[in-house]
Order: C-alpha cells, then sequence, then structure tokens
C-alpha cells in the first residue's frame, strides 16, 4: 500500500511548485505517484507532467466540478479512482494528493489519505494564523511557505510563528521556502519517517 500524503491551502499558496520540489528529492529513493484536483482543468497536472522527470502517467489530473473541500473529504470518490489507479497499475511508494486551491476550513478525509499538510505562504498576510481554520488547525502538518518573502510583505516571522504556536499547540509545523533546501529537508524527513 502506498502512503497517502494530502496537500491543501489556498489558491497561490505553493502546492503544486511545493509537490515539484518534494518529489524531485524523494524520486531517487522512493517511486512517486500524484493526483492533482482542478474545477475544470487539469492545469496543475499538465504542469508537473511537462516539469518532473516521472513518468507522465503517474501524474493524474482530476476535475472536480465543484468546490475544492467537497471531493477531499465529502465525496471524495474521484480522487480515490485515481489513487486506487496508481495503486493498482504503479503501486507507488509515495502518493500525494494536491487539492484544489481552497479557503482554512478545507480538510481532508482520512479515507483518503493517510497524512495530510495544510499549506499556507506568508505572502497572504501574518495574520492567517490567527484567523485559524480547521485546515490549519487540524492538519498533520502545517508549512509556512515562501518565507523568503516576508521582508518584501512586511510579515516578521518570529512574530508569526508565536501565533502558530499559540494556534498549533504541541502539532507540528514548518516554515519553508522553496529556495532553501535545508527548509524542504525538514518537509521530506517527515514523510520519510512516516513511511
Amino acid at each position: 500500500m502506498s502512503l497517502k500524503i494530502g496537500i491543501a491551502g489556498p489558491v497561490g499558496s505553493g502546492k503544486t511548485s511545493l509537490i515539484e520540489s518534494l518529489t524531485n528529492m524523494l524520486k531517487m529513493d522512493y517511486s512517486i505517484g500524484i493526483v492533482t484536483n482542478d474545477i475544470y482543468t487539469t492545469e496543475d497536472a499538465n504542469y508537473l507532467k511537462s516539469h518532473l522527470d516521472i513518468k507522465s502517467e503517474m501524474i493524474i489530473g482530476v476535475e472536480t466540478g465543484g468546490c475544492p473541500h467537497t471531493a477531499i473529504r465529502d465525496d471524495i470518490s474521484m480522487n480515490q479512482r485515481a489513487v486506487v489507479e496508481l495503486e493498482e497499475n504503479f503501486n507507488p511508494d509515495i502518493i500525494f494528493v494536491e487539492s484544489g486551491g481552497d479557503n482554512l476550513s478545507a480538510t481532508f478525509s482520512y479515507e483518503l489519505v493517510d497524512f495530510y499538510m495544510y499549506i499556507i505562504d506568508v505572502a497572504q498576510g501574518a495574520d492567517i494564523p490567527r484567523k485559524k481554520g480547521a485546515g490549519l488547525l487540524f492538519c498533520d502538518l502545517l508549512v509556512v511557505n515562501k518565507t523568503d518573502l516576508a521582508p518584501y510583505v512586511g510579515v516578521d516571522l518570529e512574530d508569526m510563528k508565536k501565533d502558530v504556536m499559540a494556534n498549533r499547540k504541541n502539532k507540528p509545523f514548518l516554515f519553508v521556502s522553496r529556495n532553501s533546501i535545508e527548509s524542504l529537508n525538514g518537509i521530506k524527513n517527515w514523510i520519510e519517517v512516516l513511511l
């Protein structure tokens, strides 16, 4: 059975680029399958197929036709079919299931994934952790992305970390930048512990 990891977060938070980076970091040691969700297109899947050096058949784009969190929590059937297809045809070590961009309430059904990350980014505002939301509060790993942009958007990362710690309690979180392999290694290590 594959380890299924959900990745949710608002539009533009960096979900697809994070999957790209993680796949490039993990693909030498593990086989990777990817399921992406978009409402009316397979744009994210097409992007990954053209930018990743893995079999294109290992990347499936799901057109949900509706509310993104419905497809990952309430009616998971389309995503579940895609996951089963990958498991039956390739049996990958890891399957990433990327939600369509959604609001702070997005959560995954644990019938679809084993664990899930919720991605926010500093450019969305330092107040996002204080706004809470089920996705941010209950995910297995909170990822605060694009930390390299903090000086340009007036975000104090130390203050943001305090807000994250206050709202996440003892649950794990990581502050990352695609430009910092060291920070991305934190997510890679989190995944490898789950395998």
